[in-house]
C-alpha cells in the first residue's frame, strides 16, 4: 500500500486517510519502516472503512445541484438578516454586545466564521442552509471569541454555557459542510 510518510517529533504514529485516498502516516523520527508499516497493517480495516466512507461521500456530492446566482444573491440577503437576528439574541447573553464591531456574511471556502480582536464579525452565507442550530453554533462562537480570543477551556465553557448542544451542531457541520459547499453556484467558486 502506497501512503506518505511525515515524520516529526511526535511520540506516537498516526494515521488518516486525506480527501483525495491518500493515506498520510505520521511518525516519531526514530520509526522504523517496520514499524510503521506494521502499524499500517494493523489499522487496515480502519483505512478501508474511511475511504469506503469517502467514495460514499463524493457520490453523495456529485448529486448536488447548485443553486442558480440568483438564488445565492437571495440566500446572502437572508444570511445577513438572520445572522443580525441571532447576534442580537446571543450577544446580551454573553454580554458582548458593547464589545461587537461590523457584522459581514461572506462565502468563505475554509471558514465557518471569524472573528477579529476588533469584534469584526463574519459568518458564512452557507450557514443559512444549515439548520438553525448550525447557524446559531456558529454565531455562539464567534461572539465568545469576544471573551476568549482562544480556543481554550474557558472560551468553551463560554460556548457550552449559552449553547450546550455546540457539540452537537459542530459536528453537523464537519459532516455536512461539504454538502452546503457543494450548492455554491460554480461562477462563485
Amino acid at each position: 500500500m502506497q501512503y506518505k510518510l511525515i515524520r516529526s517529533r511526535r511520540k506516537t504514529i498516526s494515521i488518516q486517510v486525506g480527501q483525495d485516498g491518500i493515506l498520510v502516516v505520521r511518525a516519531p523520527l526514530y520509526s522504523g519502516i517496520p514499524q510503521i508499516e506494521g502499524f499500517i497493517l494493523e489499522k487496515m480495516p480502519w483505512i478501508e472503512k474511511q475511504k469506503r466512507l469517502q467514495q460514499e461521500k463524493t457520490l453523495k456530492l456529485s448529486s448536488v445541484k447548485p443553486m442558480t446566482p440568483e438564488q445565492f444573491s437571495r440566500l446572502k440577503k437572508i444570511a445577513k438578516g438572520l445572522a443580525s437576528q441571532r447576534i442580537a439574541y446571543y450577544a446580551p447573553m454573553l454580554g458582548v454586545s458593547d464589545r461587537l464591531g461590523k457584522v459581514t456574511v461572506r462565502c468563505q471556502k475554509t471558514k465557518w466564521g471569524s472573528c477579529t480582536s476588533e469584534g469584526n464579525i463574519s459568518i458564512n452565507c452557507l450557514l443559512a442552509l444549515a439548520p438553525q442550530q448550525v447557524f446559531d453554533s456558529v454565531i455562539v462562537h464567534e461572539l465568545c471569541h469576544l471573551l476568549e480570543m482562544n480556543h481554550s477551556k474557558r472560551f468553551y465553557y463560554h460556548v457550552l454555557r449559552v449553547f450546550p448542544e455546540y457539540q452537537k451542531w459542530n459536528r453537523w457541520l464537519k459532516e455536512n459542510g461539504a454538502m452546503l459547499h457543494a450548492m455554491v453556484p460554480r461562477s462563485q467558486r
